[in-house]
């Protein structure tokens, strides 16, 4: 089972408020997606990021068939009994990995790269670690140094065995410094790879294509027309994102202007506070993030009144709640003093309430804008 039904078009922007109907539950549009990577948000059980009011995840398709690898998960009953998750999931294809493990490794860069370029990835260039060709992608395994080798066919039997509600093709994302003749020829070899997951997806999991085109508009665009133009139930946007606000609001809109508009979008790997606002308007339904959770483990809390860094010493002695503002069980529960200890003593409860205080804060940031965009007022 698989429907998107949109409720709501923005006559402000290209924001839209709908309902992603899956087997395991119903998703309201914009959504934020937290990053299970490993089947699980680190420090939370499965009902402590419901009660955080996530209701989908996604997790990793490379590191879930690293360990425990999916035939476990699939004897186990598929990955939302593995979880204990009851409710909708995402897992994607591996094919960031292509990037993180890959250039983004090499050259400790991220997708978003501020300011000037000044190492140009060129044509036939490979990464140390990896080797990508027509065929597929050879990696080495992080745990043991083990050859693990990645193809469309392979990525969708791996997602088939795990059994999340919605998939990804499996593509290469380009690193964000890659020229035109390296980005022309990752996109060209992503879209053969679709149209092999196309091949052998399963008809009870709905398949998203991927878009991809790095900064440069022609490709991108006609990126989004050709995966647009395939039979995907929706579709991801991947790749680099711009190096700020602005510049990724118009990448993400040369993308939604071509794609079909009654299919689902979801923009991968990105969601910092600042960026939502600009992720939804410019068309994205939902989006996966890891910034809640990984900013949690490491002592900032997000609140109405901005970042707290919850180590520094100021804090031990205030008996506030982290944000008076806010409804969460933590800002409920307990104070500013009391986490704050926690991550001076390296207690792991710190980080486990500061991940579920994030949570809450970022669902209910996308759930005001969800609600402004049904009343037209977004």
């Amino acid at each position: 089972m698989f429907e998107f039904e949109i409720l709501k078009k923005s006559k402000k922007s290209r924001a839209r408020a709908g309902l992603l109907k899956t087997a395991h539950g119903v998703i309201e549009t914009p959504a934020m997606v937290p990053v299970a990577t490993q089947g699980a948000i680190k420090t939370l059980t499965a009902e402590q990021v419901k009660a955080a009011g996530s209701h989908i995840l996604i997790c990793n398709t490379y590191h879930l068939h690293l360990r425990p690898g999916e035939k476990v998960i699939k004897s186990a009953g598929g990955l939302h009994k593995f979880m204990n998750w009851r409710a909708p999931l995402m897992t994607d294809s591996g094919g960031f990995q292509v990037f993180s493990l890959g250039f983004g490794k090499d050259l400790g860069v991220s997708k978003i790269i501020k300011g000037e370029i000044k190492r140009s990835i060129g044509r036939n260039e490979q990464p140390k670690s990896l080797v990508i060709t027509d065929k597929g992608v050879t990696f080495r395994s992080h745990l043991d140094g083990k050859k693990i080798f990645l193809d469309p066919k392979e990525s969708i039997r791996i997602q088939r065995d795990l059994g999340a509600d919605i998939i990804f093709a499996f593509d290469e994302c380009p690193p964000p410094h890659a020229d035109r003749y390296y980005v022309r020829e990752s996109v060209e070899r992503t879209h053969r790879w679709a149209k092999v997951c196309l091949k052998y997806r399963n008809s009870k999991q709905a398949l998203y294509g991927i878009v991809q085109g790095g900064r440069f508009k022609d490709l991108r665009v006609e990126s989004a027309r050709f995966i647009g133009s395939l039979p995907f139930d929706g579709f991801g946007i991947g790749g680099e994102l711009g190096g700020s606000v602005s510049a990724m609001k118009k990448m993400l809109a040369w993308v939604t202007d071509e794609l079909p508009k009654d299919k689902p979008r979801h923009m991968l790997g990105t969601g910092h506070l600042q960026d939502i606002p600009a992720i939804i308007a410019a068309g994205a339904d939902t989006f996966d993030s890891v910034v809640p959770t990984h900013f949690g483990r490491h002592g900032t809390a997000f609140t109405s009144s901005g970042r707290l860094n919850i180590s520094n010493a100021k804090f031990i002695s205030d008996k506030d709640s982290l944000d008076k503002k806010c409804g969460c069980d933590v800002c409920v529960n307990y104070s500013r003093s009391y986490i704050s200890h926690l991550f001076r003593a390296r207690e792991i409860t710190g980080m486990q309430l500061l991940t579920m205080h994030n949570l809450y804060f970022f669902n209910k940031f996308v759930e005001n804008i969800r609600e402004k965009i049904k009343k037209g007022k977004f």
